[in-house]
């Protein structure tokens, strides 16, 4: 098995709903295991998310997990998720559904170098880049 580097995002409660939330955005197989599953002490917890992979058919990998009891969250702040390629078709539709009624701190347009760029940080508080290059010809 080759080696490989995976965003791993943790969330406050809301695994669940945020990993099928990416699923919808970008298709693919979702698996999730629940804290419960593996025999956790802590009735409460047993049914937040202990780990979530989602694999695309473009080769993305998400994994995820509910920040388990006596763990500090800690959201976002020095680490975003980038997307960036091309074609532009699907990083677009996939900025649309990120975007949908979120933070757009980068509206996604045209920038200096050429590409077309944006930055928003999602409902549950994931911060995204996405750059579309331009077409090698």
């Amino acid at each position: 098995m080759a080696s490989r580097l995976n965003p791993y995002l943790s969330f406050d409660g809301n695994a669940r709903e945020a990993m099928e939330f990416y699923q919808a955005v970008f298709g693919g197989d979702l698996t999730i295991n629940t804290y419960g599953e593996f025999g956790a002490p802590d009735e409460s917890f047993a049914d937040k998310i202990m780990h979530a992979q989602l694999e695309t058919a473009e080769g993305y990998t998400l994994m995820g997990a509910d920040t388990p009891p006596g763990m500090e969250y800690r959201s976002g702040g020095s680490m975003t998720v980038c997307l960036s390629g091309e074609p532009a078709s699907p990083l677009r539709e996939y900025w649309e559904k990120l975007a949908d009624g979120r933070a757009v701190q980068v509206p996604l347009e045209k920038q200096m170098w050429g590409d077309h760029f944006g930055q928003l940080t999602d409902r549950f508080g994931t911060a995204w880049m996405v750059n579309i290059g331009q077409p090698q010809g």
